[in-house]
């Protein structure tokens, strides 16, 4: 039997009752900075270059609230955003903030993904997090998207990864016997939840995994409820996780946060370890991270529309060419001390400083005429994301 109504009508009353998430309304543009939410940013990290337009169209698919549609308006000056979700009530919310934070207007539809179809014309840009996990058919959510995607463009996707999300599974199931026939009473669900939470010892396994995870955003119900209460979740491990990829009939271009994928991270006090897996496929040894490391609760990550031409900036005379410009995500300019795009604080050398001073007008051959620097260090530059290039003539 196709439950599909059922459970979507689940979903959009949990939303209705407790928007998510929860952020607080500003009177003044959002704070921070998240680079997978700025087009020349995200073009950069998958393709290697600046995009070659930005007045692109852009896609929040499953909105919420409206922080993520926030920063995309903010983040991208040239673009038109459109924003969607099944939630009114969330979209009323993500309308207000987005008023109030001074974001231009933004098309808002209450739709599903499912009928992403009914959206005129495709997008460059599909920022989708935290949406399709919650779909009864992810498949066919992601195919939809997919179908909206234009040629070149990229899709920026969130889901849950089963083995971080363990502890949370059984507290979701305990929480629903206990519930019995009132599960699908949201506020209720949030009362047993905390009074379980209370109620176990402080050496419990649950009680633990809360207070060093998810203590700090779970003080609002309306987390604590998209976390232990939710009508529909789908958690992935890396096999299914490709199952949902290669469904979509997209490009998987890389892991956003690829330093979590590095298996150096986990096992570089054993040399001879590293060079036994390099006979594993790239899915292979994802997969053996995500067993080593048990704290993996989620995947991010980009999938493009061919054709996505890329650079790698390997030729001498293409880089020399090119034509560097500061990055947005960068912070703390101009000091020979900036955080980078994860805000990882980087100690600039004079030269490194010096080179950066020089960009946006000049080639990078003719910043170096001038800075004592070579190649490898602007090549480091590059891979910190400090700096985006536009290919120049050879």
């Amino acid at each position: 039997m196709d439950t599909t109504p059922d459970i979507s009508a689940a979903v959009r009353r949990l939303y209705d009752t407790f928007p998510f998430p929860p952020d607080p309304l500003s009177d003044e543009p959002p704070p921070g900075y998240n680079w997978r939410w700025s087009w020349p940013d995200a073009y950069n990290f998958c393709t290697g270059q600046k995009p070659p337009k930005l007045d692109i169209r852009i896609l929040d698919a499953g909105c919420g609230t409206g922080s993520s549609t926030d920063y995309l308006i903010h983040l991208n000056p040239e673009a038109s955003v459109t924003a969607i979700d099944l939630s009114e009530g969330a979209l009323k919310v993500a309308q207000e903030r987005c008023r109030r934070s001074g974001a231009r207007e933004a098309d808002f539809r209450h739709l599903s993904l499912y009928d992403a179809a009914e959206l005129e014309g495709e997008f460059d840009l599909i920022n989708c997090v935290g949406v399709l996990h919650h779909l009864p058919d992810p498949i066919r959510g992601i195919q939809a998207l997919a179908a909206k995607l234009a040629a070149g463009g990229l899709m920026h996707i969130f889901v849950y990864a089963e083995l971080g999300r363990w502890e949370i599974q059984l507290m979701q199931k305990a929480i629903a016997l206990l519930q019995g026939s009132q599960k699908g009473d949201y506020p209720d669900g949030v009362k047993v939840g905390r009074q379980i939470f209370a109620s176990l010892p402080e050496n419990n396994r649950l009680v633990k995994y809360e207070k060093q995870r998810w203590a700090g955003e779970n003080q609002r119900d309306e987390c604590f409820a998209d976390m232990y209460v939710h009508p529909q979740e789908i958690d992935y491990n890396i096999e299914t996780l490709f199952e949902l990829i290669d469904a979509s009939g997209l490009e998987f271009i890389g892991f956003s946060n690829p330093g979590y994928w590095q298996l150096e991270r986990l096992l570089g006090k054993a040399p001879e370890l590293i060079e036994r897996a390099q006979g594993l496929t790239e899915r292979e040894l994802y997969r053996l991270i995500e067993l080593l490391d048990t704290e993996i609760s989620h995947y991010e990550f980009f999938l493009g529309k061919k054709p996505v031409v890329k650079v790698d900036w390997s030729d001498d005379k293409a880089l020399l060419a090119a034509i560097p410009e500061l990055s947005g995500c960068m912070h703390g300019w101009p000091s020979q001390q900036v955080f980078d795009c994860n805000y990882q604080l980087v100690n600039l050398s004079s030269a490194e400083f010096e080179f950066l001073q020089a960009c946006n007008t000049k080639t990078v051959g003719e910043i170096l005429a001038d800075v004592e620097m070579g190649l490898d260090e602007v090549r480091s530059i590059l891979s910190k994301q400090l700096i985006l290039l536009t290919p120049g003539k050879i």
